[in-house]
């Protein structure tokens, strides 16, 4: 789950760590009534789920409240598009106006998860600011790490390490390290995916503030922190993702056009892949789990083919818990109560597999192609979102 920047610093500030003061608003009154409060300059920022906002024109710096007002005005309402939004982009319906600060240099500081050594790992540069993802693919070794043992903790010999590697000057090398563990606490105490400064910047009065920050939390670990739930932003959020998670689906949107519907991750990467290989775009990743019901396909399907987005459906099942003839009497139950408005290609097997089959032979559906192998149903699948698309546009 992620939650905008301010919602962030506000957290930060409770673990210790000195952010610049501000306060989220709605409308242009709000931000120049907000502004009189604060010293100037002032910086409007708008507040959406994703980096890139500075490049995108998401960020103003104001001299005066008619500024302020000014921006603010130009902002709300308005589509960013960054690297990080895609194409559409997303609407500015919020901002944090905030002061702003005398930076003397910027750095890059985080935490985040490393699968591979299931340990967390502090990653900080001397090169912070927009183009950190420049810095991490030209010059790699500007970027160092420190690897946390989970009994340990994050130790003051690795702050101390990470602040000589980062240049900091020695007069404020007490407050960086500091500052490392307070976000070190904070990504711990919130089960953080993700806590992120960027910038983490000196200012020429030797201040070592966070100027932007970004937190993502881990969802098996939300039912612990109901305070965190409550900062959700839904308008933010993909609205299938919203509905499949609310049905017991996991659904991710990859934005292509033939759409998966599998059983367990594993095979959903697998499906992914092979429609990839056979020159096909994935429009999501959808498992529907071990305990599927005749409603749950039939919400599955509603979902998929809830916008223009997909031209096919690529349904790839192989049971175990999750038994064929389920699957079967779901997409006959979704062809009667949602409609299959694109066409669908099924490979069972497993568990019940006949019996699967013999629902869908004694229930023909018109949109419905079965398969007997996964690699000619990908490729199918492909071949029929091809032929939907060409048909749709003329």
């Amino acid at each position: 789950m992620n939650i905008h920047e301010y919602q962030s610093k506000q957290i930060l500030r409770e673990f210790g760590v000195k952010v610049p003061e501000g306060k989220a608003v709605f409308s242009p009154e709000e931000a120049a009534r907000v502004a009189k409060d604060l010293s100037s300059p002032y910086v409007v920022k708008a507040q959406i789920h994703a980096g890139g906002r500075g490049k995108a024109g998401g960020v103003k710096i104001a001299h005066n409240i008619d500024d302020v007002k000014k921006f603010a005005s130009e902002l709300l309402g308005k589509v960013l598009v960054t690297h990080q939004t895609g194409p559409e982009g997303k609407e500015v319906n919020r901002l944090l106006i905030e002061e702003g600060s005398n930076i003397a240099k910027e750095y890059y500081l985080s935490f985040v998860i490393d699968r591979k050594t299931a340990q967390v790992v502090m990653m900080g540069s001397e090169e912070g600011g927009m183009e950190i993802e420049q810095v991490a693919a030209d010059t790699p070794e500007k970027i160092f790490y420190e690897y946390i043992d989970p009994v340990a903790g994050l130790m003051p010999f690795q702050t101390r390490r990470m602040a000589f590697n980062m240049h900091f000057k020695p007069e404020v090398q007490g407050k960086v390290t500091k500052l490392m563990h307070c976000l070190y606490e904070a990504f711990i105490a919130k089960d953080c995916s993700i806590a992120e400064i960027n910038p983490l910047v000196v200012t020429k009065e030797n201040d070592v503030v966070a100027l932007d920050a970004k937190l993502n939390f881990d969802d098996s670990a939300l039912y612990r922190h109901p305070d965190i739930e409550a900062l959700r932003d839904t308008t933010e959020e993909d609205p299938k993702e919203l509905a499949a998670a609310k049905a017991g689906l996991s659904y991710v949107n990859l934005g292509g056009d033939v759409a998966c519907m599998v059983n367990g991750a594993g095979l959903a990467m697998a499906t992914v892949d092979i429609i990839k290989f056979y020159g096909g775009e994935p429009a999501n990743f959808l498992d529907v789990g071990g305990d599927s019901t005749v409603e749950k396909i039939a919400e599955a399907f509603r979902i998929m083919q809830s916008d223009d987005q997909v031209h096919s459906v690529f349904v790839n099942i192989f049971g175990g818990i999750n038994k064929c003839d389920v699957i079967a009497a779901g997409i006959v139950e979704a062809a009667k109560v949602v409609g299959l408005r694109v066409p669908v290609v099924v490979r069972l097997d497993g568990t019940n597999v006949d019996k699967g089959r013999a629902i869908l032979k004694d229930n023909p559906v018109k949109e419905v192609v079965m398969a007997e192998k996964m690699d000619e149903g990908a490729k199918l699948a492909v071949e029929l979102a091809a032929k939907h698309a060409a048909e749709a546009k003329a």
